[in-house]
């Protein structure tokens, strides 16, 4: 488990979602059915084709979670550096190639400045007055 910090809005949609179908334990998985059970990594892949359904540019742009993550942890790299964008992923550099990585280190104050930059909502592990670049 890691620390990964949220913006606002969506902690609150997530504290609603356990209220509404979590089952009590806070080690527990978060996204869940209405009837409680835990949702499954096949559930995104069957809404990604809903959705693409819908948008034709999802489908053809082949957008999925993963994708989003790709391309947040782009903008990350290209806004806030090469540390940032791999502490905001969750990369730890035990098994990242190259040198570089070995000297570079992001803590969660600058991955929350990430956040709030990316999502224009202040952070309150943010220091003030530094949520944009």
């Amino acid at each position: 488990m890691r620390w990964q910090p949220v913006s606002p809005t969506l902690m609150r949609h997530l504290i609603s979602h356990n209220e509404q179908r979590g089952d009590g334990d806070p080690s527990a998985q978060l996204l869940r059915y209405r009837n409680g059970q835990p949702i499954t990594a096949r559930r995104y892949d069957h809404l990604w084709q809903r959705i693409g359904k819908q948008l034709p540019w999802v489908a053809t742009q082949q957008v999925s979670t993963h994708w989003l993550r790709h391309t947040t942890l782009t903008w990350v790299e290209r806004n806030f550096g090469y540390a940032v964008a791999r502490a905001y992923a969750g990369h730890d550099g035990k098994s990242d190639a190259g040198t570089t990585s070995t000297y570079v280190r992001a803590d969660l104050a600058e991955v929350a400045t990430a956040l709030a930059a990316l999502t224009g909502e202040p952070h309150p592990l943010a220091p003030a007055g530094n949520s944009s670049r």
